[in-house]
């Protein structure tokens, strides 16, 4: 079977299989880069003007100012610190809360109230509810965070709706940052499309019922979720979302957005804490801690799936923003991207899943474009040139096929 060949970034790392959706310009650099490179034309100081403009429009005598999802990462401290420190909104913060937060994480979110003097609602649903939505966001889409997705572009909508606060202040936009989605030209805001169509994959609440379940053909992997398991999950009605006039900002539209200087920034100005180790399927240490999976065993996924992790999400961040070579990311991207971190014996155990049933499941999501089978190995070409083995092949004979290359 003839497939298109994968080709990588010339500047940074990203692959033509990117999980965020990117084009690469006749130079061979990716989208994201362009993008990013838009970012040293802007006038910063003016962008800054412009978000002080368009708050003040929204200061509330009786309510909230704004509303601001947070996880208690260096981001969320970021727009947080912009928002009260700043501009001198009153800000309202609302995290949905996943379970498997590491202790700094942790220890972050709860200090946030204090630090900001902002009221912070937290949303826990039930463990035993988030351990079948685990199980089937791996089963259903290999994704097993997919209820933290939904969670994080659910909750604070109803909060706005429910507390009556029109503005939301999200931090980057994921899409643009990583792949250059938009342009920053563009001050694009978020949307029920955006959070339908690329945050959750296409999926919504409703797919994880057993009645959507059987819909989307998927019987014999019910966990007997009902609507009113999933409340949660739920996005406000159009009617809901225009009463209020919910709107929703991208912070990095206004200022120089960097997630390293922010963190120094919060670490600087509030003691915010890092992961106390280093991660083995990245190198850095101030990202992702509302999860103890997100760098671990879920970036796995991902590696899996499209051929490269959460360190070559890293190492074209840190390219763009000069801190890095090309080289020493290839060296970082040989070293981790296609490692099985040791978190995995937890999340086995947490959603009571066998390791055998994982590594079958794994293979069924890998893409024809990154993975090829040979000798019952599975192959895939490296960013740094040559072809490697990755393992041997964990699937039937009859569906083998699609992954055989002429």
């Amino acid at each position: 079977m003839e497939i298109e060949k994968v080709l990588y970034c010339k500047k940074c790392v990203y692959p033509s299989s990117s999980a965020t959706p990117l084009t690469f310009d006749d130079e061979g650099v990716c989208s994201g880069c362009r993008v990013s490179e838009q970012k040293e034309e802007i006038d910063w100081n003016e962008r800054f003007q412009k978000l002080k403009e368009l708050t003040s429009e929204y200061k509330n005598e009786e309510g909230y100012d704004i509303l601001i999802p947070v996880s208690g990462g260096k981001d969320s401290y970021f727009q947080t610190h912009i928002a009260t420190k700043e501009l001198g909104l009153k800000a309202l913060l609302v995290t949905y809360h996943g379970n498997n937060y590491l202790p700094e994480g942790e220890y972050n979110l709860f200090r946030m109230r204090e630090v900001f003097d902002a009221d912070h609602i937290i949303v826990r649903p039930s463990i035993e509810i988030l351990r079948k939505m685990n199980r089937l966001g791996f089963r259903v889409q290999g994704d097993m965070n997919w209820h933290v997705h939904c969670g994080i572009f659910s909750v604070p909508i109803q909060a706005a709706v429910k507390y009556k606060v029109p503005l939301i202040l999200w931090g980057e936009h994921g899409f643009m940052d990583l792949g250059g989605m938009h342009s920053y030209n563009d001050f694009v805001e978020f949307t029920a499309k955006y959070r339908k169509e690329h945050a959750l994959r296409g999926y919504d609440w409703d797919d994880f019922t057993d009645k959507g379940l059987e819909k989307l053909g998927f019987e014999g992997k019910y966990e007997q979720l009902r609507e009113k398991d999933l409340l949660w999950a739920k996005y406000p009605s159009d009617d809901d979302i225009f009463e209020i006039g919910v709107r929703g900002i991208y912070l990095s539209n206004y200022v120089d957005w960097n997630g390293d200087k922010n963190a120094d920034l919060m670490k600087k100005l509030y003691n915010w804490r890092g992961s106390n180790k280093e991660f083995q399927r990245t190198y850095r240490t101030s990202s992702n801690l509302d999860d103890m999976h997100e760098n671990g065993i879920h970036d796995y996924l991902k590696f899996i799936k499209v051929g490269y992790g959460r360190t070559t999400d890293h190492c074209s961040k840190d390219i763009r923003a000069g801190k890095m070579s090309r080289s020493q990311a290839i060296e970082e991207v040989k070293k981790r991207d296609h490692v099985l971190s040791d978190d995995l014996k937890r999340w086995l155990e947490y959603v009571d899943i066998t390791e055998k049933d994982f590594l079958e499941t794994c293979d069924t999501f890998r893409d024809p474009r990154v993975w090829w089978v040979q000798d019952g190995e599975w192959w895939k070409d490296n960013l740094w040139g040559d072809s490697s083995s990755y393992g041997k092949v964990n699937l039937p004979k009859h569906a083998i096929q699609k992954y055989v290359r002429t």
